[in-house]
């Protein structure tokens, strides 16, 4: 007997085909010892739930920001420019037997915290049923019939991912401008994430487990919690030089969090 498949696994099987497209990937380990400071810091002070991932968004959120090539997507083959900042996370549905998107508007100028509220609130929203696009999308894909699920996502891909109007249950652009799945909390050290073709979104960000190793200090080895962040970016978009800026200012707001809670950061 055929086990059912998820609607996740049904749009997999109807979006992607063998590798085809140029990709452009960065993987880079982070000393996260001032990252989890700071989230444990927000936490007591606000009573919300702040974590690593929250804090990744926001960093990502303000590189995006600083890096306009990577706010953009290619739309009938051109590339059209995009103005906002928005940071959407991956969330787990079901027991993670399915995935659903949460986009945060605004990620380059939002306090970590707020950005964490926006997403427990939608999360907890997907996970007890209540969220009517998730249900929505959900329902037609596993009423579809499987071979017409690659031309529904090709539609998909310039009505909602490239033009950014809202279809099939689904908001404009469900992936935001960047996206970051925290793939520690199902066990992995780091991952390489494949991108949705019919999303348009040009960075993905995923984020490891927090691991003890070794790291170099003033000269010195010694053990720091470290997680290991892999960027997935459309190099049509995002060639070396802006990965590299990317990443600058990524580490940079890790490195010192407390800048995105300034006022101006």
């Amino acid at each position: 007997m055929t086990p059912p498949r998820s609607a996740r696994r049904k749009i997999a099987v109807g979006t992607w085909r063998a590798p085809s497209e140029g990709r452009i990937h960065a993987r880079t380990e982070v000393d996260v010892t001032a990252a989890l400071a700071h989230v444990q810091v927000l936490r007591e002070a606000t009573g919300v739930r702040v974590t690593l991932t929250h804090l990744v968004g926001a960093a990502l959120g303000r590189a995006l920001r600083a890096v306009p090539e990577a706010r953009a997507r290619v739309v009938l083959g051109r590339v059209r420019p995009l103005a906002d900042c928005t940071v959407a996370f991956a969330v787990d549905v079901e027991g993670g037997a399915d995935l659903a998107p949460v986009r945060v508007e605004d990620a380059d100028r939002l306090p970590t915290v707020e950005i964490a509220r926006r997403v427990e609130a939608r999360a907890a929203a997907l996970r007890g049923g209540h969220d009517r696009a998730h249900r929505v999308t959900s329902g037609l894909v596993r009423l579809a019939p499987s071979w017409a699920m690659r031309p529904v996502m090709g539609a998909a891909g310039v009505m909602v991912g490239g033009l950014g109007l809202p279809a099939f249950g689904q908001p404009g652009r469900p992936l935001g401008t960047g996206f970051v799945s925290n793939v520690g909390t199902i066990g992995l050290d780091e991952a390489f994430l494949a991108p949705a073709p019919f999303a348009r979104t040009a960075v993905y960000l995923a984020v490891g487990a927090v691991r003890d190793r070794p790291v170099a200090v003033g000269g010195e080895v010694v053990v720091r919690p470290v997680s290991v962040l892999v960027a997935t970016a459309d190099h049509r978009l995002v060639d070396g030089a802006h990965a590299g800026a990317l990443q600058r200012v990524l580490l940079e707001h890790l490195a010192d969090p407390a800048r995105l809670d300034a006022p101006g950061g």
